[in-house]
């Protein structure tokens, strides 16, 4: 399932049906919202969710709150949150994992890449709108 195609679903829950019609095991949550909402109805039974992130909440006035955190008692759902700062003593090992992985094509990754530094405040608001997929880049110099 491709972030675009999400993007434009007007019902989450039922295009999360379509695409995982077992369910969703694991689920890394890094959206929040709506998203997550949708996410938790569609949750296998013992499903985990590791959570590192809320963009969709980062701007609000006021946050959105999840509606459907039964969810977690029925279907047995794991969700726990984390931080990459607790893992920065592993830092090296992981870039000596992971390094050979991409240089070899076993890890791929998307970026949005925007020219000109001009672009660079635009290339930000789509950051917290859900304008972009992947990760945001943008070039200020090719030398």
């Amino acid at each position: 399932m491709r972030l675009s195609t999400i993007k434009e679903e007007p019902d989450l829950v039922a295009a999360l049906k379509r695409y995982f019609p077992d369910g969703i095991d694991i689920y890394f949550e890094n959206v929040g919202g709506k998203m997550l909402d949708a996410v938790l109805i569609n949750m296998r039974l013992h499903g985990r969710i590791s959570v590192c992130g809320l963009i969709s909440q980062y701007n609000l006035n006021q946050s959105e709150g999840v509606h459907n955190l039964l969810y977690l008692i029925t279907k047995r759902v794991r969700m726990q949150g984390f931080s990459a700062f607790d893992y920065v003593d592993i830092y090296p090992k992981l870039l000596e994992t992971v390094i050979p992985q991409i240089k070899e094509g076993k890890i791929v990754y998307v970026e949005d890449i925007v020219e000109g530094l001009e672009n660079g405040p635009a290339a930000l608001v789509g950051l917290f709108s859900g304008r972009n997929v992947g990760k945001q880049v943008v070039v200020v110099s090719h030398e």
